[in-house]
């Protein structure tokens, strides 16, 4: 059985928050929170606060047990972009991104129907 949670535009960019992701893909839900907390990256407690609510998505939806539940899928998508002018020499102006990320967590708790 599977449960899912999603945060939407969250505003960072999905290749900082890539790294995170990928560094708890394939881990115990408890495994994964243990080596979030720990890490000096923004997008760090976001990432955690997305497992503990695919955690309890789980829990209280699919009555699966939390302490045997697996990081199975955490996808990092693009989000909507702000694009913003910063004016340089001569009159001009360069383009800002300011980029922002949907970050999908699906636990999955192992047991085969």
């Amino acid at each position: 059985m599977q449960a899912k949670a999603i945060l939407r535009n969250f505003r960072m960019s999905p290749q900082k928050v890539r790294l995170v992701a990928d560094l708890v893909r394939g881990k115990n839900v408890t495994e994964a929170l243990g080596i979030l907390q720990y890490l000096p990256h923004k997008a760090a407690p976001e990432i955690a606060r997305v497992i503990k609510s695919a955690k309890a998505n789980a829990d209280h939806n699919y009555q699966m047990s939390p302490e045997d539940l697996v990081v199975k899928t955490i996808m990092v998508d693009a989000g909507p972009v702000l694009k913003r002018y910063m004016p340089r020499a001569r009159g001009r102006g360069d383009r800002i991104l300011k980029r922002s990320s949907h970050i999908t967590v699906i636990v999955d708790d192992g047991e085969v129907l």
